[in-house]
């Protein structure tokens, strides 16, 4: 694939310099001067050749020897325009994570956290939901996987018996 690539690029290199003599040749048996310039991306120059004739025919042998780094020069900024490096390979940007990914349980978790940092560290089921607006099974059952995973304790409360979830970190 790399080298059908390259073989296509030096095709395509070989074709416009030929072109370009072609048209430089244009110049020298008395049509306009300097449109090997103009298909070359020298816009300016290019004008200039028009309206001098070739800098008299002088310009116009000159770039007899300086077609081929036109040549290039052109190539070159028609590859990066098209994404592609200086030798022609496909320059394809790094993929960068700009946030990190968190699950709706991980989403969650941190905001029970923080509820329950609000409330002193103690954190009931009812008050999760009315903190997060998540429903009750899914605040009950993310603190119940917090249990598990040994971030809280389970207790209740002295005031009504209700089950209470204690974050040991935040009292």
């Amino acid at each position: 694939m790399q080298v059908e690539i390259k073989d296509n690029l030096k095709d395509k290199e070989k074709e416009r310099l030929k072109i370009s003599y072609m048209l430089n040749l244009l110049g020298f048996l008395g049509f306009t001067g300097g449109l090997h310039r103009l298909y070359n991306g020298k816009i300016a120059t290019g004008l200039l050749w028009m309206f001098t004739l070739g800098l008299f025919g002088l310009g116009q042998f000159v770039d007899l020897f300086l077609i081929p780094n036109m040549v290039e020069e052109r190539e070159i900024k028609l590859r990066l325009k098209a994404g592609l490096s200086p030798f022609g390979v496909l320059e394809t940007p790094q993929a960068v994570a700009s946030e990190i990914y968190r699950s709706p349980q991980e989403t969650l978790m941190v905001e029970l956290l923080k509820a329950a940092e609000r409330r002193g560290g103690k954190l009931s089921v009812t008050q999760g939901v009315i903190e997060t607006g998540a429903a009750f099974s899914q605040v009950e059952t993310t603190l119940k996987e917090m249990h598990k995973s040994g971030y809280v304790d389970i207790g209740n409360s002295p005031d009504n018996g209700a089950v209470t979830y204690i974050f040991h970190e935040l009292t």
